[in-house]
């Protein structure tokens, strides 16, 4: 397995965004995450998308985070909202989202940013699980979907 920085509108990104995108329709009963986001969004040093590969070469997991400073969503100045995170189903349960989650956070860290942030959603506990026993503890909601009772807002000092 290696993981590797690629742009947010990479071929493999899209396939794998295509994928978590159906996913969240399935859990959540929509369209997937409407939240407005751009490939430069992802651009060092704002930002940085990871794939991970098998060793055959196919994209199994990603995530991405992207800079944000105080605004009217809540977000405060240094944060890096985390974006994206996905395992491929049958992978999942092997380590593959932690590896991804602390490469980020050592981006995150060395590009200056002081707290990584993420919103997840009620129908998603095993996201809840992964970012809680990595030190992510709830925070005031911000973002998008700051204002839907299904949203969960965490945060952790980078």
């Amino acid at each position: 397995m290696h993981i590797r920085r690629v742009s947010f509108d990479h071929p493999d990104a899209v396939k794998l965004n295509d994928q978590v995108q159906a996913e969240y329709a399935v859990r959540y009963g929509d369209d997937g995450d409407a939240t407005p986001m751009a490939a430069a969004d992802f651009d060092p040093p704002n930002g940085i998308y990871l794939i991970a590969y098998d060793e055959d070469g196919t994209p199994v997991a990603s995530g991405g985070w992207r800079a944000q400073d105080a605004n009217d969503e809540g977000n405060q100045d240094g944060d890096a909202e985390l974006k994206r995170m996905y395992v491929v189903e049958q992978l999942r349960g092997r380590g593959l989202a932690r590896r991804i989650l602390a490469a980020l956070e050592e981006d995150a860290r060395a590009a200056g940013r002081v707290r990584m942030v993420l919103e997840t959603g009620t129908k998603q506990p095993e996201a809840i699980a992964l970012y809680t026993s990595s030190g992510y503890e709830p925070c005031a909601k911000f973002g998008y979907y700051r204002h839907y009772e299904s949203s969960r807002c965490f945060a952790k000092s980078l």
